[in-house]
This record gives structure tokens, C-alpha cells and sequence, in this order.
């Protein structure tokens, strides 16, 4: 196996780091992201390799941090957009006056994605986007209500930026597969970490509970990212697609709307650069 350029968002914890950690071992150079400076060095000590560090609910730090790396870096191969969380019962808006679930998910995964792509492009790389089972139990995207104006509830803001990350993995797969650049997403099972810490969310109660020594550790969670990043897209899987348990899954209903995916994508770009 050729070695590979990865860069893993959300990796100074969980499901990130674990398979940082595997993808190290394996030969391949690893670069770290994360939000907290500590944890993001230490995961990068363990895998001898680079870090970086960015708040996602700050777009300015998502725009420097794809500077650092497109000077870094000639070739990125993998780019895993794991970063994300789940947050609290009040509705949050970030300095850049976007809901927090839907930036920190989805419309800063999507803006580093979109500053990346060339050089995606130039590699012949891929994208992995970290989704979840919430896309199914609680996700249905409204073009007219992308920031959850109406009636926020934490369940519904998160489902709803992990079905984006779908709809998203879908159109940036019809947009560049042709010229050689993929991307997949996938759900990592329900993994003991502390990727909920906000209380009074419908997750909270497992994931702060006794009944978390019952989910999967981040290393079994780890295996699909692991497996779509070694793989050689459309070889060893098809791309464009959602997994589970390192196979194809069946998404939520408006998952494969490329109309809808259209819409997304274009609303997005008109945030970003509005």
C-alpha cells in the first residue's frame, strides 16, 4: 500500500483519533486538526505527525487553516471531514451568524472542502465525510430552514447537518469524480467518547450515563474511516456513497435527491461568499 497524505478533522479525540492513530501505524502521513490545542498536539506526539488547529465555529479559522495546509502540503490524498458535535437546548449562533449545529457540521466541513479542491483535484483524492444514524432518526433538510429558525431542537439541527454532510458527499462526488476527485461518508456506530457533552439533548443521556460502557470503543468506530481512506475509491468501493460497517447503507429518503443535493450546495455557496 502507497503511503497517503490524510488530513482528519476532529482528530484530537474519539473516532478521529483512533483512526489517526491506525492510518499512522499503517505508514501513511497523518495530519491532526482539532479545536483544543493539548489534545490535538498529543494525538499528533502519538502519530509523528503535523497538527493544526481551528475552531469550526469560527469560518475565519477554517479559511486560515486551509492556507496552512495548501502550503504545507502538495498533496492531500484524503481529506476526512470528522469534525462535528451535537449541542444544547438553546439555539446558538457563531461570530459568522450561522446556527452552530450547522456550521460546526456542515457549512465549515463544506467551506474547507471547497478551498481544498484543487488540490484534491491535482492528487486524485478523496473526501470522507463523518455522518451518523441521525440523518435517519431525526434528519429532513428544509432549503427555506437551513439555520433552524423555526423551532429549533438540538436532535433535529444535528440529524439535519448530518443528512447535509450526505446530500454534500453526493454532489461533490457527481461534480468531480470525472476528473478524479471522490468522496464517501459513513457512520461510525454509536462510540463511547465524549462527543455529547450537551445536556438536555436526546444523546446526553447515553452518552453521560452507565449505559456508555455499553457503546463501541472509537477504535471499532474507526474501521470504516480507516477502510474508505486506505482504499482506492471505485476500486475497492463505490464512491459517492453512504456505509455503515465499512459496506454500502441505506441513508435517509431525501439522500440521493440530486435536486435537493443541488439546492444545498448552492445555498451554501451563496452563505459563504454572500
Amino acid at each position: 500500500m502507497a503511503p497517503k497524505t490524510i488530513v482528519i478533522t476532529g482528530a484530537s479525540d474519539g473516532v478521529g483519533a483512533a483512526a489517526a492513530r491506525r492510518l499512522a501505524k499503517d505508514g501513511h502521513h497523518v495530519v491532526i486538526v482539532g479545536r483544543s490545542l493539548e489534545k490535538t498536539a498529543a494525538v499528533a506526539a502519538d502519530t509523528g505527525g503535523e497538527y493544526f488547529t481551528a475552531d469550526f465555529a469560527d469560518l475565519g479559522q477554517v479559511r486560515s487553516l486551509a492556507s496552512d495546509l495548501l502550503q504545507r502540503y502538495p498533496r492531500i490524498d484524503v481529506l476526512a471531514n470528522n469534525a462535528g458535535a451535537i449541542f444544547g437546548k438553546e439555539r446558538q449562533v457563531t461570530v459568522d451568524g450561522h446556527e452552530m449545529t450547522f456550521q460546526v457540521n456542515y457549512l465549515a466541513p463544506f467551506l474547507l472542502t471547497r478551498l481544498l479542491t484543487d488540490r484534491l483535484l491535482e492528487s486524485k483524492g478523496t473526501v470522507i465525510n463523518t455522518s451518523s444514524l441521525g440523518n435517519r432518526l431525526f434528519g429532513h433538510v428544509d432549503l427555506d430552514d437551513l439555520e433552524q429558525e423555526r423551532g429549533y431542537r438540538p436532535h433535529k439541527a444535528y440529524g439535519d447537518s448530518k443528512l447535509e454532510q450526505i446530500l454534500f458527499t453526493e454532489e461533490f462526488d457527481r461534480r468531480y469524480r470525472a476528473a478524479g476527485a471522490t468522496s464517501t461518508s459513513f457512520h461510525p456506530g454509536t462510540i463511547a467518547s465524549s462527543f455529547s457533552n450537551a445536556p438536555g439533548t436526546a444523546m446526553h443521556a447515553a452518552y453521560a450515563s452507565p449505559l456508555k460502557r455499553f457503546l463501541g470503543t472509537p477504535e471499532k468506530g474507526a474501521r470504516t474511516l480507516v477502510y474508505l481512506a486506505e482504499g482506492t475509491p471505485g476500486e475497492d468501493y463505490p464512491t459517492g456513497k453512504y456505509f455503515v460497517r465499512c459496506k454500502v447503507a441505506r441513508p435517509n429518503k431525501q439522500a440521493g435527491d440530486a435536486l435537493l443535493a443541488l439546492g444545498l450546495w448552492n445555498k451554501s455557496v451563496a452563505m459563504l461568499e454572500g
